[in-house]
């Protein structure tokens, strides 16, 4: 009887033990699922406190918001808290005081030529191009004046708040090469002219040279190759095709001067009977894969056939104004659907690479244009630099707004100055009171390239140093007087 008594309690205290450990099981299970249910996800970058201006297709503006970032990429959007309760990050930025901001977009440029601001000033485009400019790029242009001219662009245009750009000039496989050192994003076009050149005295030499460059860069994450016809008044049909061609048998983007000036007009129209336009029509060249820059001479016929052919297309209000070149008719065109950006131009003839000065001149241009106070709204303005200049590079799938799984191109604005204080409408204060010098922080594919305005990619005293021993070399060959 007392074996079995024996067997009956060790039944029982087995049970209970069971129990017990099933209990435990449970309870760990239970705080495990807990804990993974409160587990966050990993980010490489946190920018929080601010306030995020997308430029989404809802044009979101997110008070005390926040953007999580992995890798070059953006992976979250919104409200600080939520962000914050998602995502953890060994780095994070403090934004307060700021607009968290798409990077801005330079939808047209020439950075090196930033060693000759102030070189020539108020003349017409033609003859400064002619009696000026070309004769100085023919003494001073060289591989090594490129790549200290390029330097100084990027680091202005960086510092301004600008993470892409789009050039056109010489030596660009050295433009490439120091945008991607600095970590800037660049749509780059090696310049396909009838006159010889500093890099390449033929056609055929530069078509090589930029086939060459073309290879050299294709499938980089920051660098998009592209081949850049200078113009229809400095390049024969026979160029134009040759250069649509070797862009097109690489995938590559066209960049061209555009539909500029009075003189080109009225040009084409005598040797062709046709508009810039319609003759770029005719022989092939007009595509989704081009960027126009300036478009000034266009009528309703031309800006319907930009847009049919999907066009982009690069407003440059300053550089317009100072050389007198017109007024683009930005309403139109917008109204047409056709992709929109703004453009710097290059700081020879703006003299600066400055975008915030170009949203509002282009909102002040076209007002005054039309005597209507309303035409061309600050928030259109903020879009024409960022998601409408990314449409006009063709690049709004990567590029130009805070969305996730977009590239994170961010900008921090500082809304603390005397003259951006109070703020009441974040796109107004953007065209109207905010300044190049506001720009906090700019970060490109993730990386922090300016940090509370301290240049962490970029020596900016030896960059410095560099363009003023080059003014004094190119006063030098410039001794003898230019023709006039």
């Amino acid at each position: 009887m007392q074996s079995a008594k024996k067997i009956e309690q060790r039944r029982h205290l087995e049970a209970a033990f069971r129990l017990v450990a099933a209990l435990l099981v449970i309870g760990c299970l239970s705080a495990f699922c807990a804990r993974a249910a409160f587990a966050k996800e990993k980010a490489d970058l946190l920018v929080t406190n601010g306030t995020v201006v997308t430029m989404d297709a809802q044009r979101r503006v997110i008070d005390d918001g926040a953007v999580a970032i992995l890798g070059d990429t953006i992976v979250a959007v919104g409200k600080g808290v939520e962000i914050r309760s998602q995502y953890e990050s060994a780095r994070s930025i403090d934004a307060r005081g700021a607009l968290i901001l798409p990077g801005l977009i330079n939808g047209h440029a020439h950075a090196a030529m930033s060693l000759f601001r102030g070189l020539a000033d108020d003349l017409a485009l033609n003859e400064w191009l002619q009696k000026y400019i070309f004769p100085a790029e023919a003494r001073n242009v060289t591989e090594d004046f490129v790549e200290w001219g390029t330097r100084l662009g990027v680091l202005e245009m960086l510092q301004s708040g600008i993470t892409t750009y789009a050039d056109m000039y010489y030596f660009e496989d050295m433009v490439a090469r120091v945008t991607k050192e600095a970590g800037m994003r660049g749509v780059l076009g090696e310049t396909i002219i009838d006159l010889p050149a500093p890099d390449n005295k033929t056609v055929a030499q530069a078509l090589a040279y930029t086939q060459t460059y073309l290879d050299h860069w294709k499938g980089d994450p920051l660098i998009a190759p592209a081949v850049a016809p200078h113009s229809i008044y400095t390049c024969s049909e026979g160029t134009l095709k040759a250069s649509a061609a070797l862009a097109r048998h690489n995938g590559a983007p066209i960049l061209i001067h555009l539909a500029e000036t009075p003189f080109e007009l009225e040009q084409s129209r005598s040797k062709r009977g046709l508009s810039p336009v319609a003759y770029l029509e005719r022989i092939g060249l007009l595509g989704p894969d081009v960027v126009g820059a300036h478009c000034i001479w266009v009528d309703a016929a031309d800006i319907s056939t930009l847009a049919h052919f999907g066009v982009g297309c690069i407003h440059c209000p300053s550089s317009n104004m100072k050389t007198a070149a017109g007024v683009m008719p930005v309403i139109e065109m917008i109204a047409a659907g056709e992709p929109v950006g703004l453009g710097t131009d290059g700081a020879a003839s703006n003299n600066n690479l400055d975008l915030f000065e170009e949203m509002d001149l282009a909102a002040k241009l076209q007002k005054l244009a039309r005597r209507d106070a309303r035409a061309l709204s600050a928030e259109t303005v903020v879009e024409m630099a960022t998601i409408g200049g990314a449409r006009a590079l063709h690049l709004e799938k990567q590029i130009g707004s805070i969305e996730t799984g977009k590239k994170a191109d961010l900008i921090l604005v500082d809304t603390n100055a005397p003259h951006a204080t109070p703020m009441y409408d974040v796109y107004s204060q953007l065209v109207y009171a905010l300044k190049a010098p506001d720009v906090r922080t700019t970060i490109v594919a993730g990386k922090l390239v300016m940090e509370d305005r301290r240049m962490l990619t970029l020596d900016e005293n030896e960059i410095l140093t560099k363009a003023r021993e080059y003014k004094a070399r190119i006063d030098a060959s410039l001794a003898l007087p230019l023709a006039k």
